[in-house]
């Protein structure tokens, strides 16, 4: 049975967004172009002018649903404990962000040139999905610290979803990254993202609960 018109919209959209994930497992954000994911595709190369207008576009649609993602992840977490302690907290929360590591590669790239090359409809799209994480990781912190204040749970976020930016470029070091720190003086020590994750969440509840 032929597909509808919004049917193949989405179905070509999700393709091109494949194509882009799996040329980033291997490909830089400057490497990648419109040309290379064209050839991923099983339509033509100028039908993807159709669906997004730049490449910017195609990776803001990859970072929405890396976005998705994990509030699933989220809200299994929530909804898959009826209590949690601070450290297991922790612990869960790690957890959901050590199976989302093309995530956190994203949010460790130039955001300001995805949105700006972006329309406003695909921006806003993404600023949904990006809501709907900083409300899942609301709904979670009530659910299992009723204690917890708004004004708390704002600080929570404030102080988490901006140390999220930073995780990849500790956790996944090139080998020629770490041969300049060597060469600097600076200890290039492995550190795992649920290890740095767990430990800075366990320290900011346990502040934040103590107040």
């Amino acid at each position: 049975m032929p597909k509808s018109s919004e049917e193949l919209t989405r179905a070509r959209k999700d393709e091109i967004v494949n194509a882009c994930a799996s040329l980033y497992e291997s490909m830089s954000f400057k490497e990648i172009t419109l040309k290379e994911i064209g050839k991923r595709t099983s339509f033509t190369r100028t039908s993807i002018y159709n669906y997004f207008q730049t490449k910017e576009e195609i990776f803001l649609a990859l970072f929405q649903r890396e976005y998705e993602a994990w509030i699933k992840d989220l809200d299994a977490m929530r909804l898959g404990h009826e209590t949690l302690s601070a450290d297991a907290f922790s612990r869960e929360l790690a957890h959901t962000l050590e199976r989302r590591e093309r995530l956190l590669k994203l949010m460790s790239m130039n955001l300001y040139d995805m949105e700006d090359n972006s329309r406003l409809e695909n921006l806003v799209d993404f600023k949904m999905a990006y809501r709907g994480s900083l409300q899942a990781v609301g709904s979670a912190l009530k659910k299992f610290f009723p204690q917890m204040t708004a004004e708390n749970v704002q600080d929570f976020i404030y102080a988490f979803f901006p140390f999220m930016f930073g995780i990849y470029p500790y956790t996944a070091v090139t080998p020629k990254q770490r041969e300049a720190m060597e060469l600097a003086g600076i200890d290039a020590a492995c550190v795992s993202v649920y290890a740095l994750t767990s430990v800075f969440v366990s320290k900011l509840l346990h502040g934040i609960l103590k107040m």
